[in-house]
């Protein structure tokens, strides 16, 4: 491969548009990174009045190589979900469990199985619980190839990976980008004997392009948001409470002003059109909105990460709750799939650009 097309030891993959709409918002470039679990790095688009802008908050591809050198801070690839867009595999968000001394593990049980995850995030404050997060690919070379300019694709054997999860799994992956929208396919396949527990999500990291977050819009059309500790651990209570009319109600049209509000909750009892779940951000002051929508039926749950000083907002949209085995939802469905023996689920998430005020 052209090193031209490499940052640090990483291969790096462009994507061109080559059925973009010569008018309206669109995305015309994406960068992703296969030797990173497939993660985005960075997506650039079109605004109406003709500026190509980032669409994703993440640093230059020289400053994305230092960040991801597999380093005390890149523990179990813990930098892939601090900027651009990280695939979740087999599970997104928390899992807690009995901390291995010794290691940077916890053990728990899944699905009837008990195993080790890595222990690689967890609360700042003093004494605060540590935890697994996000996956098990975040670091994982994924073998690709790009047959057209516009789309990318691997596959990855993750088998149990590396003894951390029951079953023996199979993911492809393809990005591709088509009459303007960014689109993301995950499929997982059961190559084992056993049933397989299964959690996929995406981690992207939406960019405000004015900068003002305050104006900033969010749409998020659901019926219930889970409660946390605190925002330090962010742990579920296993309780939900009702959004509308409160101070987490975004489904009216057209959204919500962000204001001051910290957010990392996350929403679930979706309201869906047709089968498919969305959600919006839009920052008027830079005449754009994203629309970030899924028609996997697997699709349970939203997070937002939106800290008040920071000009993003992250949207994820993931088949499962947060810590999905933990004894504090107390038997509710959580949101894993099951995946029998030879068969799959597919997670699929697309983003496109609108106007405000002409969706």
């Amino acid at each position: 491969m052209d090193d031209a097309l490499r940052i640090g030891g990483l291969p790096l993959v462009r994507l061109r548009g080559l059925d973009t709409p010569t008018s309206g918002p669109a995305f015309v470039e994406a960068i992703v990174l296969p030797g990173r679990g497939m993660m985005l790095l960075q997506a650039r688009l079109r605004l109406a009045s003709g500026e190509v802008v980032d669409a994703i908050v993440a640093p230059d591809p020289s400053a994305a190589a230092r960040q991801l050198d597999g380093g005390a801070e890149d523990f179990a690839g813990n930098a892939a979900f601090s900027f651009g867009g990280a695939i979740l595999a087999p599970y997104a968000n928390r899992i807690r469990g009995r901390a291995v001394e010794g290691a940077r593990e916890i053990e728990t049980d899944v699905a009837g199985h008990m195993v080790r995850l890595p222990r690689n995030w967890g609360g700042k404050a003093e004494g605060a619980e540590q935890y697994a997060m996000h996956g098990l690919i975040l670091d994982a070379p994924v073998p690709w190839r790009q047959e057209a300019a516009d789309r990318v694709s691997g596959r990855l054997e993750a088998g149990d990976f590396d003894g951390r999860w029951p079953g023996r799994t199979v993911l492809e992956f393809e990005w591709r980008l088509a009459a303007g929208g960014l689109a993301l396919r995950v499929t997982a396949s059961n190559a084992g004997s056993e049933p397989l527990p299964m959690g996929i999500g995406w981690h992207p990291y939406f960019a405000l392009p004015s900068g003002e977050r305050r104006q900033a819009r969010l749409w998020v059309p659901a019926s219930s948001r889970t409660l946390v500790n605190d925002y330090d651990e962010v742990l579920p209570t296993g309780a939900t409470e009702p959004t509308a009319d409160g101070p987490y109600d975004f489904s009216a049209p057209g959204g919500r002003a962000l204001g001051e509000t910290y957010l990392d909750d996350c929403f679930t009892d979706l309201w869906r059109q047709d089968g498919v779940a969305a959600a919006e951000i839009c920052d008027p002051a830079a005449g754009l909105g994203l629309r970030i929508s899924s028609a996997s039926p697997q699709v349970t749950a939203v997070q937002v990460y939106a800290p008040p000083d920071k000009p993003f907002v992250v949207i994820e949209p993931q088949f499962n709750l947060a810590d999905p085995y933990g004894a504090e939802w107390r038997g509710r469905q959580t949101g894993m799939a099951s995946v029998p023996p030879g068969g799959s689920v597919t997670y699929e998430a697309r983003v496109t650009a609108f106007t405000p005020g002409n969706p």
